[in-house]
């Protein structure tokens, strides 16, 4: 089977901005590199900078999702994934990320790294907070097509099975 390629423009906003790339030949997601070191406090959300500026084509977009590596093994989560970077978008694409641990309220010189490591900091923080430094991979992006709806507002719309069943309708066990 054939791989699409479709042809992205991607700036650098900073030297030290990493240009995305695929790891593996069949991967559907590239990796977004942080390029600056943040601390995320117990609770905290922080917008981490890639550096990147994107030329997204017509009809695409930019998805940015988590990586499963930091999923499976922190308490870092992107809390609007998948984030979207609309084609018309031209600014600095940066990555919400948030730590879910809870304050422990003991400080020290030690916090987390995105590979769950304890690292050492030059300052005292919580405990539970997550150091992300220049260089770490935080997320990737997958770019997805597009289509447009065109509304057509109605009287009424036709009839399913499923009808106006909403939340929970279909129930949660396979097995009886």
């Amino acid at each position: 089977m054939d791989i699409q390629h479709v042809p992205v423009k991607v700036k650098k906003l900073r030297e030290d901005a990493v240009i995305p790339a695929y790891a593996k030949a069949m991967d559907a997601g590239f990796d977004l590199v942080a390029v600056e070191d943040i601390l995320v406090g117990p609770g905290e959300t922080a917008k981490v900078q890639t550096g990147l500026a994107f030329a997204i084509p017509a009809g695409f977009e930019l998805q940015i999702r988590p990586r499963s590596g930091i999923s499976a093994k922190t308490k870092l989560r992107l809390p609007n994934a998948p984030g979207t970077i609309d084609a018309g978008y031209r600014g600095e694409v940066c990555v919400l990320i948030e730590n879910t641990r809870l304050a422990s309220g003991e400080k020290g010189n030690e916090c987390f790294s995105v590979g769950e490591a304890k690292i050492s900091t030059a300052e005292a923080v919580d405990v539970n907070a997550y150091f992300i430094k220049k260089g770490d991979r935080v997320a990737q992006g997958v770019l997805g097509r597009v289509p447009q709806a065109i509304f057509e507002e109605v009287d009424e719309l036709d009839e399913t099975e499923r009808g106006a069943g909403g939340f929970g309708s279909s129930g949660v066990r396979v097995l009886k």
